[in-house]
């Protein structure tokens, strides 16, 4: 199988491309120019340099799927919704046409849970025909660009997954978020301050994330015109102080967890976990 791969040197590409390449499959990588992988790869895939502006109608020929992993601004502080809709719809939308007129008919896209937004409140776990009531410009970048690919797939009788990912980490990740901070700060033995830490998370390692995606290749269940959205997690909730004293105690850090020294955020949804049972939207 071969497949064309944008956002390759992010935090969840690096680990698809590394789990990909071991699994025999074959890259063909869109990366900025001098852009590196966020882990040490053993093997090298396809690289090709450029932009989602560009035109790689010649790169994307004989490739059987097109997997978008690519993102603009995913982290806190995010840019502009104009920007954002720019690069996670417009320019997106773009690089994809290109990629069916070069022939390919199998389309995976990434989104993220936060798209959901305040809609999150209203279930413990959350399906994926909720509402999607995103309150930052990322998310809504993204939850406008999920409504516009589905009809672009409608339209054109192509194979679509859209799969929204909840609480990912794990090694690479962006050095301000959870995980990676706990780890900075129990091994250089400081303390660490944070909410209550009573916010319900599911927290997927990365490397299930990247094999879910590797499954997702196969494209079972998926028809041409009735795109596939699903919501990509463990269905296991975890508080956010359970998951920080788990992982404390494993790298016997020697600091303290300063629990209630930071307060919440005011739009801060208190419970985020993914129903992860019958996830097919259906079209008429």
């Amino acid at each position: 199988m071969k497949v064309f791969v944008t956002g390759g040197t992010g935090f969840i590409g690096s680990h698809f491309i590394s789990q990909a390449l071991s699994a025999g499959l074959d890259l063909i990588c869109l990366r900025r120019p001098g852009s590196q992988t966020r882990i040490s790869l053993a093997s090298e895939p396809i690289w090709v340099e450029g932009s989602l502006e560009d035109d790689l109608r010649n790169e994307l020929e004989g490739c059987d799927v097109f997997l978008h992993l690519a993102a603009h601004s995913t982290n806190v502080p995010y840019d502009s919704l104009e920007n954002c809709l720019y690069w996670n719809l417009t320019a997106s939308l773009q690089l994809m046409q290109r990629a069916r007129e070069a022939g390919v008919r199998k389309f995976i896209v990434t989104g993220t849970a936060f798209e959901y937004g305040q809609s999150g409140e209203k279930y413990n776990y959350i399906p994926i025909d909720a509402h999607l009531e995103p309150s930052m410009s990322y998310p809504a970048s993204k939850a406008a660009a999920s409504i516009a690919f589905y009809q672009w797939s409608i339209e054109y009788k192509l194979k679509l997954q859209y799969l929204r990912i909840f609480q990912v980490f794990g090694e690479g990740e962006n050095e301000n978020r959870l995980w990676p901070s706990l780890k900075k700060a129990a091994i250089s033995g400081d303390d660490m301050d944070l909410t209550e830490g009573e916010q319900v998370r599911d927290f997927t390692p990365v490397e299930d994330v990247a094999d879910q995606l590797i499954q997702a290749l196969e494209f079972e269940r998926v028809e041409c015109g009735r795109p596939l959205f699903k919501n990509v997690g463990t269905g296991k909730p975890c508080t956010i102080r359970n998951f920080s004293e788990f992982w404390w105690k494993k790298w016997a850090a020697k600091g303290k967890l300063n629990f209630g020294s930071i307060p919440y955020r005011n739009d801060e949804v208190m419970v985020y976990v993914p129903d992860l049972s019958d996830q097919k939207i259906k079209t008429k």
